[in-house]
């Protein structure tokens, strides 16, 4: 059973520094995966932030471009298999709950139902 945890939300005030871990457990990356980050406000569609390919090929949505990264330590060996996303220079307009997203077809979907397996999500609040 594939199981995605995210942590690492809070409380910062503008201009501060987040970091979100998902640990994936459960996942086969064997095959061709795409994984990402997705936020929602209450009342709005969730929406990707960042996503990252079994090959390295990144996409950022542009309102995070130069603030935010995504990364991964994630391998059949790696003892941490856990995906991440560096947010820097954070805005209040950054407040939303996020969530970390997976598939196993390969394909980077824009939109979240491409995506197969999702964590609980993890809450960011930029306030001053």
């Amino acid at each position: 059973e594939v199981q995605l945890v995210e942590s690492g939300g809070g409380s910062v005030q503008p201009g501060g520094s987040l970091r979100l871990s998902c640990k994936v457990s459960g996942y086969t990356y064997s095959s061709p995966y795409c994984m990402g980050w997705f936020r929602q406000i209450p009342g709005k569609e969730r929406e990707r932030v960042a996503r990252i390919g079994s090959d390295g090929g990144l996409r950022y949505a542009d309102f995070v471009k130069g603030r935010f990264t995504i990364y991964k330590d994630i391998s059949s060996d790696s003892p941490k298999n856990t995906l991440y996303l560096q947010m820097n220079s954070l805005k209040a307009e950054d407040t939303a709950m996020y969530y970390c997203a997976a598939n196993d077809g390969g394909y980077c979907a824009i939109g979240p139902d491409g995506y197969t397996f999702w964590g609980p999500g993890t809450q960011v609040i930029v306030s001053s």
